[in-house]
């Protein structure tokens, strides 16, 4: 007798049918195969990176001891009870992102060189994207604060549009959109249409073009052949029934939060993240909690300058104080969302040892626009192939030591890279690889971060 022949066995797209609704079971252990413990090729791999806008004040912010012993700093003291499973950088840095002042956010993660006759190119969350979304409703779900921009970027170098309210992530994750499925899947089949149209007259034009206006169409045609794989994704999914949501969760989720409770916004933004991974509507996601050249103000703190004000401090300490309050603030934020990630649980265990957070800026001394020695931590992806308890310092060997009594000193690794080889692209390829992505390079990378790798 095969007792191994589970005829107990669920698809993952399995439907509950009754009293004329469709519903999505989450993802349970009896979808799985008996022979699928261990190292398995279908657990969900997710990614989620949160930007800080204008740097941090970096001399409360920066490590002083390399490796297990470090003693976290003032302004991470939040994040003491996730020491085991993140790691803080030091000494990363973007080259190419260097001579961008305010816009380094837009190649913070896909580290590449762009310049007025050069566009952008995939960023890492999107190249994870590719080998998720066959998997999800959605390829990934762009998240912003109020005055912030996207931090995606598709393969043809566009930004991607970024939702802003939390009504709104709400509304596209879990609500079925009005008309019912035979008005949306008419709309699709029209955009369908009008896309093979558009492709049809693109090919007949190419053949009479010169080569620079050929490499431009080819870009075009890669955006038009993005929307005609996203709509026919949509078109397959409109059979299965969004995930529906517990009253109270959906009273606390779908809403509008004022600015002047910041905290309380970015709580229910990182809430919304923890529950689109819960009910695998998305496997990616990018968060970014203020615009360079603003970031919104505190009040919670009585903080009532942006973010962008307190990085122009000009050594004065009172706006010293108040900046590293805001960075405390804004890691108790980040704690708050590990701890999500960590109570909620699916058939592998807490979301946090699938999940793996990157949190930090593409500037570090915001006063003078200082886009070396990189504020960045990793967190979770335990089982994704990651391990954290330590300090990972490419400064050392590099510099005598930190001098933060001596502010000028300091900084001045803050503007030029003291490892050169020390680039964040190395990291993003480590997260790449841990998601899946089948690739030996990312930007201008030149290798994997082994520190962080079990």
């Amino acid at each position: 007798m095969n007792i191994r022949r589970q005829h107990w066995l669920l698809n993952r797209r399995h439907l509950l049918r009754g009293v004329g609704v469709a519903l999505a079971l989450p993802l349970l252990d009896c979808m799985r195969p008996l022979g699928a413990a261990g190292e398995r090729t279908d657990r969900p791999r997710r990614s989620v990176f949160i930007y800080l806008p204008n740097g941090v004040n970096t001399l409360d912010w920066q490590i002083t001891q390399a490796g297990a012993d470090y003693q976290l700093s003032k302004s991470l003291l939040p994040l003491a009870r996730h020491r085991a499973n993140l790691t803080p950088f030091s000494g990363l840095h973007n080259p190419n992102a260097i001579s961008h002042h305010h816009n380094g956010y837009t190649v913070w993660l896909s580290g590449a060189k762009i310049g007025p006759a050069v566009r952008n190119t995939i960023s890492v969350d999107q190249l994870m994207a590719q080998v998720t979304a066959p998997h999800t409703r959605f390829p990934s779900l762009e998240m912003t604060a109020p005055d912030g921009g996207c931090l995606a970027v598709s393969s043809d170098g566009v930004r991607l549009p970024a939702l802003i309210k939390p009504s709104a992530v709400f509304s596209e994750l879990f609500e079925e959109p009005k008309g019912g499925i035979a008005v949306q899947r008419r709309g699709l089949h029209r955009r369908g249409s009008i896309i093979d149209a558009v492709l049809a007259e693109a090919r007949a034009l190419g053949s009479d073009l010169g080569q620079a206006d050929r490499g431009r169409l080819d870009q075009y045609l890669t955006s038009v052949r993005e929307v005609e794989v996203r709509t026919g994704r949509s078109d397959r999914w409109l059979d299965t029934a969004r995930p529906q949501i517990e009253a109270d969760t959906r009273t606390k989720l779908n809403r509008d939060v004022p600015p002047a409770k910041f905290g309380d916004y970015l709580r229910t933004m990182f809430d919304l993240i923890v529950l689109a991974f819960q009910t695998d509507l998305t496997r990616v996601a990018t968060f970014s909690t203020g615009l360079e050249g603003q970031g919104p103000a505190i009040p919670e703190l009585g903080i009532t300058q942006s973010r962008h004000a307190l990085s122009h401090h000009g050594g004065n300490p009172d706006l010293l104080r108040q900046f590293t309050e805001a960075d405390t603030f804004l890691s108790t934020q980040f704690a708050y969302f590990l701890d999500r990630l960590s109570a909620v649980q699916d058939a592998d265990g807490p979301l946090l040892d699938t999940t793996m957070a990157l949190y930090g800026s593409a500037m570090s001394y915001g006063h003078s626009h200082g886009m070396t020695n990189l504020p960045i931590i990793l967190a979770g992806g335990a089982k994704l192939g990651l391990k954290h308890g330590k300090h990972v310092d490419f400064n050392v060997g590099h510099v005598a030591g930190y001098e933060l009594a001596n502010p000028g000193k300091h900084y001045a690794i803050c503007h030029r890279p003291v490892n050169p080889k020390a680039h964040l692209s190395n990291l993003l390829l480590t997260m790449a690889q841990r998601m899946g992505v089948e690739t030996t390079s990312f930007a201008d990378s030149l290798g994997t971060v082994s520190e962080v790798l079990a």
